[in-house]
This record gives structure tokens, sequence and C-alpha cells, in this order.
């Protein structure tokens, strides 16, 4: 495929023509005539040998390619906004942009809160919008970093992609107030015999998935797409959770539960920043890294995640 012979402002006109399935209103959308917008529709059939819309009684449906196209037009779209976006200078005082970060609630709640609090205070005019990492973050993560600006996930999970360390946590089990089957250790037993509520993703953390090499089968009673729900699923039960330290310190005024010590030695977890290789030599990301960076190295040093913390 030579880009160079390709008109890229087909990109523009394939997304609205998959996304409205309407030629009239793809064409207002992006401020083209019908019959302008019916050529690009004619370029682009020949382009892909596909019909790409196809009438289906008064309107139009997607074709099996024309389907497949949707979610990677978007994606290739918000690539080339982002990067004829580029600038290079990028002052953080006069700016007004939004990042758009992927993470998990415990990230959130442990890095991103300060992240933000020390934007607030640098960069008035920068927005941060934190979103849930879907289900395919591990199996189309170049998709997804390419139309976000990062997603904050442990090492261990993702790879070849450029990343920032940000700060290391640990992982303990929340057990309730008061349990009457653990004392102050555990056992493997226990992991074996208690039931348990989970973080359920596709993408398990290193330290859930060394129980297995431990001969250990958890048996999940809950399972829930938070890590701020498992303190509430445990207290007042009989049932274990595994969670990153900070965050069980953070939790802990909430519900009724006390943190225990694993009886194996967990993979400690590392945090870190992925990006996209297409932001590395953006200023503004840039400045964003650097920014993550410096928060990381702050909760690093305040610690907080020591044995019996």
């Amino acid at each position: 495929m030579n880009l160079a012979r390709l008109d890229l402002n087909l990109v523009v006109a394939l997304r609205a023509l998959l996304e409205e399935r309407n030629v009239t209103r793809a064409g207002e959308r992006v401020g083209l005539s019908q019959p302008a917008m019916s050529a690009a529709l004619a370029r682009l059939r020949r382009h892909f040998g596909d019909d790409l819309l196809a009438r289906v009684g008064g309107h139009y449906e997607l074709t099996a390619l024309g389907q497949v196209l949707l979610d990677r037009t978007s994606t290739a779209y918000d690539i080339l906004e982002r990067l004829f976006a580029s600038r290079a200078d990028f002052d953080p005082a006069e700016e007004s942009r939004e990042f758009r970060l992927v993470a998990s609630d415990y990230a959130v709640a442990v890095f991103g809160t300060e992240l933000a609090r020390v934007v607030h205070a640098e960069a008035p005019g920068i927005r941060l919008r934190f979103t849930q990492a879907p289900p395919s973050a591990v199996d189309d993560t170049g998709a997804l970093l390419g139309a976000t600006d990062g997603l904050l996930m442990p090492h261990g999970i993702i790879s070849g992609f450029p990343a920032t360390d940000l700060y290391t946590d640990r992982w303990v089990f929340l057990v309730a107030d008061g349990h009457p089957g653990v004392g102050e250790r555990l056992t493997q037993g226990d992991l074996a015999r208690l039931p348990w509520v989970t973080y359920q993703r596709t993408y398990d953390a290193p330290a859930v998935r060394q129980l297995a090499m431990l001969g250990v089968e958890p048996r999940v009673e809950v399972s829930v797409d938070t890590f701020q729900s498992l303190p509430l699923l445990v207290a007042g039960t009989r049932r274990i959770a595994l969670v990153q330290a900070r965050l069980a310190r953070l939790l802990a005024p909430v519900a009724a539960v006390r943190a225990v010590e694993p009886p194996y030695e967990a993979v400690p977890l590392r945090e870190a920043l992925w990006w996209h290789p297409v932001h590395t030599h953006d200023a503004a990301h840039i400045w964003l890294r650097e920014t993550a960076a410096r928060v990381g190295r702050r909760l690093e040093g305040e610690g907080g995640v020591q044995e019996g913390a």
C-alpha cells in the first residue's frame, strides 16, 4: 500500500459514512454536499472493492467489511488527529486541552487524584479524562493507545510499547474484622478454603496468576469490575479479597475490614504510564509524562506500603 497515493481526506469521509450510514447526513457532518459525499463513497468503494454501505429496504446497512472498518477507521482518525495536532512547544500555564487516560478505579484513586491535583495547580487550562480500561486492552493495545493519551497499567500485563514507571505497590488480603476463621495470618489452605471476591478482568495481575503455580484455585463467590467495591463485599462475610496495599490503606475507613499479609511472596506491582509511539516527541505529551513521573516519585517517596503499614 502506497500511502503517498492515498487521499487522507477519505478517512474523514469514511468515518462519517460508516457511523451515519447515510450519504446526506455524512456530508452535512463533514461539510460536503451530497454529490461530493456520493463521489467520495464511490472512490472508497473502488478502493476497497466492496459496497461498504448496502441498501436494505429504505435504509443503508454496513457490509461485513464496512463493519470491520468501523472501529479501525475511528482509531485511524484519532491517531491522525493527534498526530497533526502535535506542537513543537507546550506551555502548561497557557494551554487549553484535554488528556484522555485509560485506567482502573484503583489507579485513579491512588495516582489519578494526585495527578489531577498537580495539574489543577500548575496547568489550569488542562483537563484530564479518565476512562475504564475495556476488556480488549490487552488484545488490541495499539488501537487503544492510538486513540488515547495513555494507559495506566502495571508491568507484566502488556508489552511492546514505551512506558514511564510511576510507583510500586504490594498486595494484601482483605478479611472482615472479627473473621472467625482467620487470625493474624492466612495460610495457603485458607486461600483454597475461603470464598473470594475478585476484580474480574481478562488481564489478571501477575500476583493472581501466581496462585495457579502454587496449586491454589480461588473459590470465587463474587466478581466485580471495580477494586473499590472489594472492601464492601468482604465486610461482614467469610470472604477474602486480594487488593493493592495503597488502596487498602486509602479505603480503610470505608468498611469494617483489615489487611492481612499473603502467605506467599506476592510479586510486587509496578504501575506505569504506557503510550503509543506516535506521542513520543509531542511537547504536550512529554509534559504529561514528566508530570506523571514526578507525581509517581512523590508517591514512592511517601511510602506507606511497607509490611504492616
